[in-house]
């Protein structure tokens, strides 16, 4: 008996009504790109393993799907790190290519492979999958789809107010109701560090401060301990942890706390400029958020940070993030290239929008009308007046086989079409179409004229 075949974990089969679906989060995120003037570009879905390692830290290099060289791989192979079982040595000469990781250090290398032919400032969107080697978990998959933009070449703040004003627009048009944009600055975390006396530990603070969160208060300082931060240091931060109120209230707190850190004003004053710009034009239905502890995990931010959260009642992580990065162009040769980025990640999205039954019943509609068919003769007549419906936009199609009439009724049924058409002998002599609603069982005669009218 062959065996019953298989997909890989934490991939998915997506059936005709989810790939629908999943279209119109694509359409509206699209449509909303190119509303606020970006422009599409793709690459390849693997890359030189050069440009890939080394750009996430070693968590994201861990997480890199490795392609083995085509041919006999093991002739090149490093005989031996393959005899010493080195694992890491012997990857380097067995795999020269990797599937992408993100979409960010593709665009990095794309914008200094082309630098040439841009016009910078860039506006560039792109829509594709990638591949991590991650734990598959709810809303956590091995592919995915990534759907980003960014802007290269311009170290105007006004940049992030379009990007919070994007994101307000996509989940606007999707009608998600308590999206909360929250944001931060990189600065403000290297104005932390710099108070407490710890910036050589700037990442390990950050990192467990992302945390919060998840493990908590109490989580968060025993990894600082962890990672070798004083004592005395996490008192001086002990502030932080409770920082209540609106935006304007915690930027009040932070500058007390950061008052002897001029890196720490500067992310101040971009925040700030942020909120002004915010409030002279309020947002439809999202909110923005000062949140303090907000980190995110990649090292290359270097500005505001962004993470977009979905509505309290649904349990769900982030469903977007993003933030600016002044040199990512740089890991490939091109420097002070500023740059900043938002991702909303298509695949939460779709499981917040299912859990809150937001999809519109238009989405998965599909075939609207159905042909008996009753032989031959019949067919060619029923053949004909599709032809005309699909020109009218009317969704309709013959039922292939000359079966039994209960059989393609079921048919209908099983894939809820709303409407057949039965165009047998009687009606052909009269050039007439008789339409039958699958639901209420009422059935009407129209001619070809009347049939489009009505389906329309």
């Amino acid at each position: 008996m062959a065996q019953k075949p298989s997909i890989p974990k934490g991939t998915r089969d997506f059936s005709p009504a989810e790939v629908a679906k999943r279209n119109y989060i694509f359409d509206t995120i699209r449509t909303e790109f190119k509303k606020f003037g970006f422009q599409p570009i793709e690459t390849p879905s693997f890359e030189n393993s050069s440009t890939l390692m080394g750009k996430y830290g070693d968590e994201g290099d861990r997480l890199i799907f490795k392609i083995l060289n085509s041919g006999d791989f093991l002739k090149k192979a490093d005989q031996t790190a393959l005899a010493e079982q080195d694992s890491t040595r012997l990857t380097s000469t067995i795999s020269e290519k990797a599937l992408r990781y993100d979409l960010t250090v593709p665009f990095a290398r794309y914008v200094v492979q082309h630098q040439n032919e841009i016009e910078f400032p860039f506006k560039r969107y792109q829509i594709q999958p990638v591949w991590r080697a991650d734990r598959p978990q709810k809303g956590r998959f091995r592919e995915f789809f990534q759907c980003d933009a960014d802007v290269v070449g311009s170290n105007s703040l006004w940049q992030e107010v379009e990007f919070v004003q994007l994101y307000d627009s996509v989940f606007s048009e999707l009608k998600l109701q308590g999206v909360k944009i929250k944001i931060n600055n990189r600065k403000v975390l290297s104005g932390f560090a710099e108070v407490i006396g710890e910036q050589d530990k700037l990442i390990d603070f950050t990192v467990a401060l992302d945390k919060l969160d998840k493990i908590g208060e109490e989580g968060v300082k025993k990894e600082m301990r962890e990672k070798g931060i004083s004592e005395d240091a996490i008192q001086k931060i002990q502030p932080i942890f409770g920082l209540q109120g609106d935006f304007a209230e915690k930027i009040q707190g932070l500058r007390n706390i950061l008052e002897g850190s001029e890196t720490g004003k500067k992310g101040i004053e971009e925040l700030q400029f942020i909120q002004d710009a915010i409030e002279a034009m309020p947002l439809k239905t999202a909110t923005l958020d000062l949140d303090v502890t907000l980190a995110r995990g990649l090292n290359y931010y270097t500005g505001a940070i962004f993470e977009v959260a979905a509505p309290e009642k649904v349990k769900m992580g982030s469903i977007g993030g993003g933030g600016r990065y002044d040199d990512l162009t740089g890991i490939f040769g091109l420097k002070d290239m500023s740059g900043i980025g938002i991702s909303f990640g298509l695949d939460r999205i779709y499981l917040v929008l299912e859990e809150l039954d937001l999809f519109p019943a238009t989405v998965t509609e599909n075939t609207k009308a159905l042909f008996i068919n009753f032989g031959e003769k019949e067919a060619l007549y029923a053949m004909k007046a599709i032809r005309e419906l699909r020109e009218h936009n009317v969704i309709s199609e013959l039922y292939p086989d000359s079966a039994k009439m209960g059989k393609q009724m079921k048919y209908a049924d099983k894939r809820s079409i709303p409407f057949v058409i039965l165009a047998g002998e009687e009606e052909m002599k009269n050039n007439r179409f008789t339409l039958k609603h699958m639901k209420t069982g009422e059935q009407s005669i129209f001619d070809l004229a009347g049939l489009i009218e009505k389906l329309k």
